[in-house]
């Protein structure tokens, strides 16, 4: 499935932005650890990569620690940590309602964007 998944992907997108998940630490945490093993992020990103440089694809990865999930993708505000149980909130500054999934991956994606035009 990984490998079927991220050709596809691979085939399809010039660029793919990741966040560069800390899977190691997270797998300490006894909530998260079954469905990250089970869906072997490591080894799907490490597929991606190599098929990325194969095709001639880029991948951005987003720093760790760059807030994707704070920021209203909208207007940049950004409203601070939540806890994993909310899931969808509403930006103050602009009154969007924003999922906090969603939110978090355009995020990602207007980061990696940004990265990738900085790059020579």
């Amino acid at each position: 499935f990984l490998n079927k998944l991220s050709t596809e992907l691979i085939r399809h997108y010039d660029v793919i932005c990741l966040e560069d998940l800390n899977t190691k630490g997270m797998l300490k945490n006894h909530k998260l650890a079954k469905a990250i093993s089970d869906v072997s992020w490591s080894s799907f990103v490490q597929k991606l990569m190599y098929k990325a440089k194969w095709f001639g694809r880029k991948i951005v990865e987003i720093d760790r620690f760059f807030p994707s999930s704070q920021l209203c993708h909208a207007c940049g505000h950004r409203d601070g940590k939540k806890t994993l149980d909310i899931r969808e909130w509403t930006c103050p500054s602009c009154d969007t309602t924003l999922d906090r999934d969603i939110n978090a991956s355009k995020n990602i994606l207007i980061e990696g964007l940004r990265l990738l035009k900085q790059q020579p």
